[in-house]
């Protein structure tokens, strides 16, 4: 059984970034069931930083992943892990007092005239679609691989290390250790990291716990091709107000999704042809383009918490088991934050005890 001060179960952006925070100052092991790292959804994100984006929480952790996207540390990334791409909410007639709950959760969005929004949509959108537009200009898009392996290779230099088709089938306490059993072998530490995306309450159960009610939704995506005449460099992100549909530029061509919400068990995710039929005819009802044809189509699971807002902190059930989980649709854009906060927890250092109130499991651990 190999020895660790920390076991961390999950190998997407939550763990690898909570195993680099750690790793400086214990001997960490990432321990990821697939055969490569950041497989679920870390890897099937829209891979998109809005500031606007989320409730009152997540701005506040926005705010502070912004700073370490805007200025990573040292030798973490080869290239800038951010690049500006606008945002574009657009409102029907219909969903004008949506568009007010937008504004009311944040001062970057500045009002677009319906007469302006298809210029501002670098003339996608058609006119008459929208009459109101929300352009938040400080969001952009992030590099997800270069993310991973910033991390990754964090871990590495610290003597962290990474397993790969390490699938967790027992966990036991013994004392103020921890046991697991994996289809990579025995492995133990004292402190558990359940970063398991959406299997995180299947961790729990593991353990002898009962869930904390994390649910499991489906989202699928398309790449399309765009129209001759946009220059996908000055295409910004743009979004439903209601969340219904969004379109942005992703590897040179358009990737579009009806935003779909559709319960699911923890699963290797596949798009459904109903979700991707959606995405496109609401696309071409808001931009009279034609598509003639899906180039790719894929799926991820997004994880909520019962309340839409993640959990980090330490579970009081059990010593030494600390969860980051119910990331939602923000995994990406929060990780720094969230791993931040779990490190002081960690540690025992000083933290904003508002946000950790927040974010706390306790909420949904009955007494």
């Amino acid at each position: 059984m190999k020895q660790f001060d920390v076991a961390v179960i999950g190998g997407g952006v939550a763990g690898l970034s909570l195993a680099a925070g750690l790793a400086a100052t214990r001997k960490v092991v990432v321990l990821e069931a697939e055969s490569a790292l950041g497989y679920h959804a870390t890897g099937r994100s829209g891979a998109v930083f809005g500031r606007s984006y989320g409730n009152e929480t997540i701005l506040k952790l926005n705010r502070i992943s912004a700073d370490f996207f805007d200025t990573p540390p040292p030798d973490f990334a080869d290239y800038p892990l951010i690049r500006p791409r606008p945002w574009l909410i657009v409102a029907r007639e219909d969903q004008l007092k949506m568009a007010e709950k937008w504004v009311h959760l944040s001062a970057h969005l500045k009002s677009v005239e319906a007469s302006e929004v298809p210029d501002a949509s670098a003339g996608l959108l058609k006119s008459g679609y929208a009459a109101l537009g929300l352009l938040d200009q400080s969001c952009g898009d992030l590099d997800v691989h270069g993310l991973i392996e910033g991390y990754r290779r964090a871990i590495k230099r610290f003597g962290g290390e990474i397993v790969v088709s390490a699938c967790v089938n027992a966990i036991a306490q013994h004392g103020r250790s921890w046991s697991l059993e994996t289809t990579a072998g025995k492995f133990s530490a004292p402190l558990i990291a359940n970063t398991a995306g959406a299997w995180a309450d299947n961790i729990s159960g593991l353990i002898g716990l009962d869930p904390l009610g994390l649910q499991q939704y489906r989202r699928s995506a398309a790449l399309i091709a765009p129209p001759s005449r946009v220059d996908l460099n000055h295409q910004p992100v743009v979004l439903d107000a209601e969340e219904q549909f969004y379109f942005k530029p992703d590897a040179g061509k358009l990737m579009v999704s009806s935003a779909d919400e559709t319960p699911s068990p923890p699963c290797d995710a596949q798009p459904e042809e109903i979700d991707i039929a959606l995405a496109i005819d609401r696309y071409q009802t808001a931009t009279d383009c034609e598509v003639r044809r899906v180039e790719h189509r894929w799926a991820g699971l997004r994880t909520f918490a019962p309340d839409r807002t993640p959990v980090v902190g330490l579970d009081p059930r059990r010593e030494g088991l600390l969860w980051i989980a119910g990331q939602g649709g923000y995994g990406i854009q929060i990780a720094p934050a969230l791993s931040e906060l779990a490190v002081k927890l960690v540690n025992g250092e000083c933290v904003d005890q508002n946000l950790a109130a927040a974010l706390d499991p306790r909420r949904f651990i009955r007494p």
